[in-house]
């Protein structure tokens, strides 16, 4: 009998040692995330591989799966813990080595291959640790799938039929990055600053870009798990006026920064202004249905109310569906309609066909946006962003919340809003025109301005978004109504960010 995981365990004692740890929470909607030795431990690794291995042949999937690991001084540990408990399950294991989350995804696809288990705390801070997983490819799990794996670690319900085999497979990211770059390279001459924040994509992106015919500018590409200047995450105000500030002093077309595991990619201007992913999304729709008419997208709630309401969207047809935000529900639901594109405000972009394989991949995003700058070679990236109608918009702002209560938060702020509309109470001076609660609850009011408040689904904060077509005070009002309720709740604590 493999011992039953255990929620706590103190470090430096012979329990720690010998008992697996798994805190329940870091079995989060759509993958894992733990903090290393506090909340799980290379045991509870190992019980996490065993019990993906049992779900994977419980569920009649043919038990192999590529993994890969990212840049953290303890991620290749874990991955090797996963990797023993996958070979206990009788999986049949091919190891990438050091990779991006992506080059795990297009390894299904390469090596044909049915699952996935990509060991990535992503942008999260040192500390944390991860697994993105998946068994029916271009999708990752969901809520089902989690809940699933959930109740197999924790109660030990293992299925070790051993016979499993590792084959580590040589060399790939040069089957990536050929398959990326097997392409007719740009016409148009572009300078772009390439920026990693010292994580794992830094390996690899300054050569696909010049591959393509890009001048790379590379700042903050060496390797270092320390991250000595930011979390690599492009959606971080810092690490995104860092990009800014080489754009400028170099005089680049563009600045392109991916995110510790490099399946997002945040854009900055010639100008050095930040756009948002969501306004990079509108673009880059816009560029789309020129090309295919009456196309179809899907965008989180947390992105900008253009997609409904662009003209020039509406002159090509486009059609676009907002969805819940997270990587897993945005994949699952591009797929499901086939839309040709999935754009998320986090970053996260799904291209099917022709562009893409269906799965997020932060260099098939840059690799976009070069191509939409190649197709209107009279215009810089700040002028096809000026041509977007204007809108004032917030970053992505988290205040701190405890998984085991963020919930019941969102429960009442949802409940809240609704009282509100049913009432006909005024919200930032004006009624409520619409709610979305797909994912949290998206209040709109009678001029456009909207505000956003979910429950993060892969750290212990909520996630608040806030935007207006009218002007930059009715943001504000906006955000001060919203956080006006939020501050009802001692449970809610400070912002990482405001506006």
């Amino acid at each position: 009998m493999y011992p039953l995981p255990r929620a706590a365990l103190s470090p430096n004692t012979y329990a720690f040692e010998s008992q697996p740890l798994v805190k329940p929470t870091g079995f989060r909607e759509y993958d894992a995330r733990w903090l290393f030795e506090k909340e799980i431990n290379l045991m509870g690794v190992q019980a996490l591989g065993m019990g993906l291995g049992t779900l994977i042949r419980r569920a009649g999937v043919k038990p192999e799966i590529v993994t890969g690991h990212d840049f953290r001084s303890y991620s290749a540990s874990i991955k090797y813990a996963l990797v023993s408990g996958l070979l206990a399950a009788g999986c049949t294991v091919h190891d990438i080595g050091l990779a991006i989350t992506p080059m795990a995804y297009f390894g299904q696809f390469a090596l044909d291959v049915p699952c996935v288990a990509m060991v990535t705390a992503s942008h999260n801070d040192n500390g944390w640790t991860g697994v993105k997983m998946g068994m029916a490819r271009p999708l990752t799990f969901g809520p089902d799938e989690m809940t699933r794996l959930k109740e197999i670690v924790l109660a030990a319900d293992f299925d070790l039929l051993g016979g499993g085999a590792y084959r580590f497979v040589e060399n790939f990211p040069e089957r990536y990055i050929a398959d990326l770059t097997n392409r007719a390279p740009l016409k148009r001459k572009l300078k772009v600053v390439c920026a990693c924040g010292n994580g794992t994509a830094g390996a690899f992106a300054p050569a696909i870009l010049e591959k393509i015919g890009c001048e790379v500018v590379p700042l903050d590409v060496e390797l270092d798990f320390t991250f000595p200047r930011y979390n690599p995450n492009p959606e971080d105000l810092e690490m995104l006026h860092a990009i800014r500030d080489a754009v400028l002093e170099n005089g680049a077309d563009a600045g392109l920064g991916f995110d510790g595991d490099g399946d997002r990619c945040g854009v900055v201007d010639d100008k050095g202004d930040e756009i948002f992913a969501d306004k990079i999304g509108v673009m880059l729709a816009r560029d789309i249905s020129a090309l295919y008419p009456n196309a179809q997208f899907v965008v989180d709630v947390k992105s900008t109310g253009l997609f409904s309401t662009d003209p020039v969207l509406i002159a090509n047809g486009a059609r676009t569906e907002y969805w819940k935000t997270g990587h897993s529900y945005m994949k699952r639901r591009t797929h499901e309609l086939g839309a040709l594109v999935g754009f998320e405000k986090s970053g996260h972009f799904f291209f099917n066909t022709p562009f893409g394989r269906g799965y997020d991949d932060g260099f098939v995003s840059a690799l976009a946006v070069c191509d939409m700058l190649d197709r209107n070679p009279g215009k810089t990236l700040s002028e096809l962003k000026d041509a977007l109608p204007k809108t004032w918009s917030s970053p992505t702002m988290s205040p701190h919340c405890d998984d085991e209560t963020k919930y019941g938060v969102v429960d009442a702020v949802v409940k809240h809003f609704t009282e509100a509309q049913a009432k006909g109470a005024l919200v930032a001076g004006q009624k409520i025109r619409d709610l979305v609660t797909v994912n949290g609850i998206r209040v709109t009011v009678e001029d456009g301005t909207w505000g956003l408040v979910r429950a993060s689904s892969n750290k212990p904060e909520l996630v608040v978004v806030v935007e207006s077509p009218v002007s930059e005070a009715r943001m504000r009002d906006i955000f001060a109504a919203v956080d006006g309720v939020l501050r009802t709740h001692p449970e809610v604590g400070a912002y990482n960010q405001t506006i």
